[in-house]
């Protein structure tokens, strides 16, 4: 998705999305385990290199899936090259969305924008899809970081996703985010 601030971390950085540096202070297991269950279907919006993207495809199983979805063709390359040959590629489909447009119309059961927010041109357009998507009572998680999303762009992003029915019931601590667990009423 293109940037409000015009921008989207370029693919020549997708190391440092993906990085043991950054599994010390972001444990995706930890930050998902309480939301992703075995059998669910789990849209990962903005999956870049695929960080959070594996560890939730071992989380859903044999049963589940996990949609990784990302606007760089580059970095779903990234991800494909990651699980070519293991059995991880068989539950992660990879899907390029538009800069205004995700595009998924398979019901899912969570999804995950994890720093990724901010680079969404219009979040009210994204919402809608998501509650139209969202199975009844599904999930989303949303994480922003505080040097780049304030607080108050951050309360305006959470009254837009209420606006569509989806709505906080959660603040989970997130180290070096600003964070929201919604859930689709």
């Amino acid at each position: 998705m293109t940037c409000r601030r015009k921008r989207v971390c370029p693919v020549k950085k997708a190391g440092s999305l993906d990085s043991r540096i950054r599994r010390l202070f972001q444990k995706p297991y930890k930050i998902l385990n309480p939301y992703v269950a075995e059998g669910m279907t789990v849209l990962d919006i903005g999956c870049g290199p695929g960080f959070f993207t594996v560890d939730i495809a071992r989380m859903v199983g044999a049963t589940g899936s996990v949609i990784a979805c990302d606007l760089q063709e580059g970095m779903l390359q990234k991800l494909g090259r990651k699980i070519r040959g293991t059995e991880l590629e068989g539950r992660i489909t990879l899907h390029q969305c538009s800069p205004d447009h995700i595009g998924v119309s398979v019901m899912v059961d969570f999804v995950l924008a994890f720093y990724v927010m901010h680079e969404v041109p219009d979040p009210e357009r994204l919402f809608g899809e998501m509650a139209s998507i969202l199975q009844p009572k599904g999930r989303m998680l949303i994480a922003e970081p505080p040097f780049h999303v304030s607080r108050r762009e951050f309360g305006e992003t959470i009254r837009s996703a209420g606006d569509f029915g989806l709505l906080p019931v959660d603040r989970p601590r997130v180290l070096l985010g600003r964070t929201v667990l919604l859930e689709k009423r």
